[in-house]
């Protein structure tokens, strides 16, 4: 574990703004890591958009070939974005598998992922409980053992996402695009052959049916509903790859429906 959490820390950050597509956040962790060197391409959700300004957000390839850096999102994204990647790490935690866990848990505290931090303590981010995590698992510590830590990590980012403003649909819109882009990733011919991007598809998908709890919206319901059907095409237990995964133009199609729930934007 200690060795592998090093390895981690240095990886690079290689990302694309690629309108509504989005390059996969290859290299995190699980089958296709340590070793895969190209980020494949996925494509954006029928209907979906993307996000603010029409960003969408790239992952890490592992080798560190230079991008278009996450940082550049605009910040409500790039927040949305490293609370998928933690919210993927903390179910994988709870779940049994500190070892998956422990990439997408150094989004909040690693110097490779520093540009998606940027502008955040302003807003009361705080690393403390992010370090204490990360510390427990390099230690080797059961997640029922930190119990705490977790919880304050989920909380700060919740409180955090409250202050950072932005256009939430607008938002939620890029959680979506971003989750079909890198499910379209992690599964094919029947087989999660992309374990990292198949949890990093569920985290961008749990934050927005978080947010859409608030939506304030003429079809509200309607949102909250499909973001409740996406997540079920995950295990319960939390994104740990199935032996026989959701299609991925399931996803799709729930993402697609979302999208129509939602105000549309201006044109």
């Amino acid at each position: 574990m200690n060795s592998k959490l090093k390895l981690w820390t240095g990886l690079g950050v290689a990302t694309a703004l690629m309108g509504s597509g989005l390059a996969g956040c290859a290299g995190e962790g699980g089958e296709g890591g340590e070793g895969d060197e190209a980020a494949q391409s996925g494509e954006a959700g029928e209907g979906g958009e993307a996000g603010e300004g029409g960003e969408a957000a790239g992952g890490e390839g592992e080798g560190g070939e230079a991008g278009a850096d996450v940082g550049a999102l605009e910040l409500p994204n790039r927040l949305a974005f490293m609370s998928g990647h933690v919210a993927a790490g903390l179910a994988l935690y709870r779940a049994g598998d500190a070892e998956a866990a422990a990439p997408h848990l150094l989004h909040p505290v690693s110097e490779t992922h520093a540009s998606e931090r940027v502008g955040l303590e302003e807003l009361g981010f705080d690393p403390a409980p992010f370090e204490a995590v990360s510390a427990a698992l390099e230690a080797g510590k059961p997640a029922a053992e930190i119990e705490p830590q977790l919880a304050a990590a989920e909380a700060n980012l919740r409180e955090v996402r409250g202050k950072a403003g932005g256009d939430e649909v607008a938002v939620i819109r890029f959680l979506m695009d971003t989750a079909v882009a890198e499910y379209s990733v992690a599964v094919s011919d029947g087989k999660v052959t992309d374990p990292a991007e198949y949890q990093d598809a569920w985290g961008f998908t749990r934050v927005a049916w978080q947010m859409a709890a608030d939506l304030d919206t003429p079809r509200a319901e309607d949102v909250r509903t499909q973001l409740t059907a996406m997540l079920a095409l995950w295990p319960e237990e939390g994104p740990i790859p199935p032996a026989d995964p959701a299609p991925a133009g399931q996803v799709s199609a729930l993402a697609s429906k979302v999208a129509l729930a939602l105000p549309q934007p201006a044109s």
